[in-house]
């Protein structure tokens, strides 16, 4: 089983502050953390920091440093409470790039204690942050044993994916010479390690979805229940008159496409719907998500599932107004960043709770949902709507640009002033937006992971099985 450690980009900065304090000397810090608990995969979520007092540690020079373990006593109350994760972190000054021998008699010592209190045996794990923000890190088993975090992602500003050194790499394959030599083979090799969701495998889902597989992503889970259907022609990459008389179902139709490139992308077709409880675990599995869902309360869910599991979101809306006869008021759309514990859809106002519950309501009960339309208690969810595949190619490649932006920060003012990436084909007009303040309503929930009910929902409650196929 391999063990991934996430944080929020503030968690990290403020992490590193406390770590480096520019004495030269170790320092040491704990996190309480959520878990997203699987067999092949365990995750660690930071939940909450606690900063070891300076003057609380016996010993703080250059190679060592001791604490007393009085400030971890409230954080193993809770993580037995709640069955979550012990972290330790600490600093090496020196940059060097392994546990020392010091490490791992301490770790060995304090671990033990650990499990005792939780008395659980899932995994807690240890890490170190060197001076320029790199953290490596193990999982300490019950009896001591060391084994190594294959992942610590940091979703901020920019996305940080700091993976296990392992043996020496394979090279670049020939259909990646090209964009490797836009952002380098460290860029390449992190895509390749890469699982990614996407929501929703239409019209701006099927291009995210082509792209991704061409850049040499590692594996991609694609989520839709709806089947191909003549309509969806003018805007399904790879979807054929044959798939539409068929009905095959447009998850089949698109990894289908993405098999058949051969460039050793994994691709895991889920025909079933995100409000679905083993859909949000697996979701929760991957390193990020794009979010390409017309329905509010799909976008809802899938921010909340990202706050909870700390996931890094990309959503993509398209606007296309018309009368139906020719006339065009407004073709534009957006691209929305999304960090854990910063913003949300919610506090950026692309939807009301209002507009949540009705989606939600048109979902699960239909009846009702036409009776509270014709009496005007709710206002209706709009359907139909114009589409075009060259606006919703344009917005699919702007999120995945904007994906690649942040694992590879290749703009001149950086990433922090362009949260919202809007454009209007009408106005011949890009704007942006840089991040806001916390969600009120969801930022209070970053990194919790695994809860009972499932994100707090009631609907997640009951879990169904599901059937996932994953070929390269």
């Amino acid at each position: 089983m391999e063990t991934v450690l996430r944080m929020t980009g503030q968690q990290h900065t403020q992490l590193r502050v406390h770590l480096f304090p520019g004495d030269g000397n170790e320092a040491v810090a704990l996190a309480l953390c959520g878990r997203r608990a699987g067999e092949a995969r365990h995750i660690l979520t930071v939940r909450k920091i606690v900063l070891v007092p300076y003057d609380a540690c016996a010993v703080r020079t250059p190679r060592r440093v001791t604490w007393s373990t009085d400030v971890l006593l409230p954080l193993l109350e809770e993580a037995a409470r709640r069955d979550m994760a012990i972290l330790k972190i600490h600093s090496h000054p020196g940059g060097l790039t392994e546990f020392s021998e010091t490490d791992d008699v301490s770790d060995r010592d304090l671990f033990p204690s650990v499990y005792g209190w939780t008395d659980s045996q899932l995994p807690h794990a240890s890490a170190v942050m060197l001076p320029d923000g790199h953290i490596f890190g193990r999982v300490v088993t019950e009896d001591g044993e060391f084994v190594p975090l294959s992942l610590v992602a940091v979703a901020g500003d920019d996305l940080n994916y700091f993976w296990r050194l392992t043996a020496e790499d394979e090279g670049i394959p020939e259909f990646a010479r090209r964009h490797a030599q836009a952002f380098g083979v460290g860029t390449f090799n992190s895509l390749k390690n890469l699982s990614i969701a996407v929501i929703g495998c239409s019209g701006t889902g099927s291009p995210v979805i082509e792209q991704l597989a061409r850049l040499g992503v590692g594996k991609l889970t694609i989520v839709d229940p709806d089947r191909v259907e003549e309509k969806n022609l003018n805007r399904i990459l790879n979807a054929t008159m044959n798939d539409a008389q068929e009905r095959k179902l447009k998850v089949d139709v698109l990894a289908r496409a993405v098999r058949r490139m051969g460039t050793g992308t994994e691709v895991a077709p889920l025909a079933r719907d995100l409000h679905d409880a083993e859909i949000v675990k697996t979701v929760a599995g991957c390193d990020a998500v794009f979010g390409c869902m017309d329905s509010v309360d799909g976008r809802h869910l899938l921010n909340r599932l990202a706050v909870f599991y700390t996931l890094p979101y990309l959503d993509v809306g398209v606007k296309l107004v018309a009368d139906g006869s020719g006339g065009v008021e407004q073709i534009c759309g957006t691209v929305h960043y999304l960090q854990p514990d910063r913003s949300s859809l919610l506090s950026r106002g692309v939807y009301s709770m209002e507009q949540v519950r009705a989606a939600a309501l048109k979902r699960t009960n239909p009846v009702a949902y036409r009776d509270q339309l014709q009496s005007k208690y709710i206002v209706g969810v709009q359907e139909d709507r114009p589409a075009v595949i060259s606006v919703n190619m344009q917005l699919a490649s702007m999120a995945v640009n904007e994906f690649l932006a942040r694992v590879h920060n290749y703009r001149d003012d950086g990433n922090a002033q362009f949260a919202v990436n809007r454009i209007s084909l009408t106005q011949a007009q890009s704007y942006f937006e840089a991040e806001g303040a916390p969600c009120p309503a969801l930022s209070r929930h970053v990194g919790r992971g695994d809860v009972h009910p499932l994100l707090d929902m009631p609907e997640l409650s009951e879990t169904h099985p599901v059937q996932v196929e994953v070929a390269a």
